[in-house]
């Protein structure tokens, strides 16, 4: 097998199909959360549609999350007069159904019943307004940051992704993130890490493209800027790609490469599994991993 072939496997390994048992959970759930919206915010009758992975067409089996965007006129008022106030409210009308965590721009669902309890649904219900009445770029609120709000744009992050043509080292690149344990890197930022490195180079094979990105990550990290595609001068993602993580990236390519040169890709990302194998280890590691994060009603 050569090593484009094997990351062939690997991708088809990682997959999930509209009729795969995790997209048909987090559709269902959709289902019941547009319909809490719908109903809360009927006045107002927000745009709710797929963001993040599901939209951008990079989302990966080990790690996916969906995003439901939730956004309302720029001139409405009943959802809330400030994007604090949509933050919060929204936050309350999901809060009869679901444990609702909050994080900088988004709210994540958990399970809220003696049966589900702490369950994570993999959904994150994002709230925001638009700008004009041109309803294409969006303000959201921010919890955490020097100010309140972040001007971005979905559809020019997803046209970003689809141009690049780039959707399989992607989630080749993310696999690897999560295999490699590289938590401090926000996945947005690790898209358009991908994209700067590789979008000049004119190569099908993912072996090559992938050998590359990691070759440019070891040697001139430092050097590599990424900007907010929707907003380049107003969100600074230099936070979120700084020094330490630089390093961390620069270190654990270099254990990538080293790998290759002894041709052995599977030290990367690991052997080919046959399907029901991979079934099997995959919800043995959702229900280990559910017994140990999960808090008991009791407990609080």
């Amino acid at each position: 097998m050569t090593p484009n072939e094997y990351l062939q496997k690997i991708l088809k390994q990682q997959s999930l199909s509209n009729d795969s048992p995790e997209i048909k959970a987090i559709r269902k759930e959709k289902e019941i959360v547009e319909e809490i919206l719908r109903k809360e915010f009927s006045e107002s009758n927000p745009t709710i549609r797929y963001g993040g992975s599901k939209a951008k067409g990079t989302m990966i089996k080990e790690s996916y999350d969906l995003d439901i965007v939730c956004y309302f006129k720029h001139d409405d008022k009943n959802a809330g007069d400030t994007l604090k106030e949509i933050y919060a409210n929204m936050k309350q009308a999901l809060e009869d159904k679901y444990y609702v965590e909050p994080k900088t721009s988004a709210l994540r669902l958990k399970g809220k019943d003696t049966d589900n309890f702490q369950q994570d649904f993999h959904i994150d219900v994002v709230p925001g307004r638009f700008v004009n009445d041109k309803n294409y770029d969006v303000f959201l609120y921010q919890s955490i940051g020097d100010k309140e709000y972040l001007k971005t744009n979905i559809e020019k992050h997803i046209t970003h992704i689809s141009d690049s043509g780039l959707h399989n080292v992607i989630k080749l690149i993310k696999y690897w993130k999560i295999r490699w344990g590289i938590f401090g890197l926000k996945t947005f930022v690790l898209e358009l890490l991908v994209i700067k490195v590789l979008e000049s180079i004119n190569n099908e094979r993912l072996d090559e493209l992938l050998t590359k990105f990691w070759q440019e990550l070891k040697d001139n990290v430092n050097n590599i800027k990424v900007e907010d595609p929707a907003n380049p001068i107003g969100n600074d993602l230099s936070t979120h790609f700084g020094t330490s993580i630089k390093n961390q990236l620069s270190s654990i390519s270099r254990g990538a490469l080293d790998q290759i040169d002894n041709d052995n890709w599977e030290s990367i990302f690991g052997p080919i599994q046959d399907k029901d194998e991979y079934n099997n280890i995959a919800i043995t590691t959702a229900i280990s991993s559910q017994k140990r994060n999960s808090a008991k009603p009791w407990s609080y």
